[in-house]
């Protein structure tokens, strides 16, 4: 079912995750949570869980600032991907799908 344009913004949805030296951004489309996705052909599918994506919305400022802290970034969600092309975090052109919504995950190389 398409989103209604004439609704509210259901914004963002982020959490942080830190591991050893790592500070891992897990956000999404806030109504993507709860979502089963399918992957592959055997039937399987991945839940869209608050345990990994969060469930406290987050505002586009808030999302970007962690972004930059970021060492590794979770992304799900069309909202989600254009903001961090927006901000210069993500080429459009490097985003994947994930059981049909828009996904990437984004590695910092740090030397």
């Amino acid at each position: 079912m398409a989103p209604d344009p004439s609704a509210p913004d259901p914004g963002f949805v982020m959490r942080v995750h830190r591991v050893r030296t790592e500070f891992v951004v897990a956000a999404c489309d806030a109504e993507l949570l709860g979502r089963d996705l399918p992957v592959g052909t055997g039937g399987r599918t991945v839940k869209v869980t608050p345990e990994f994506y969060g469930e406290r919305r987050v505002s586009p400022e808030e999302l970007l600032w962690a972004l930059q802290r970021a060492t590794i970034a979770n992304l799900l969600g069309a909202r989600t991907l254009r903001l961090a092309a927006e901000g210069g975090f993500l080429d459009a052109q490097g985003a994947g799908e994930l059981g049909g919504v828009p996904h990437a995950e984004i590695f910092a190389m740090l030397g």
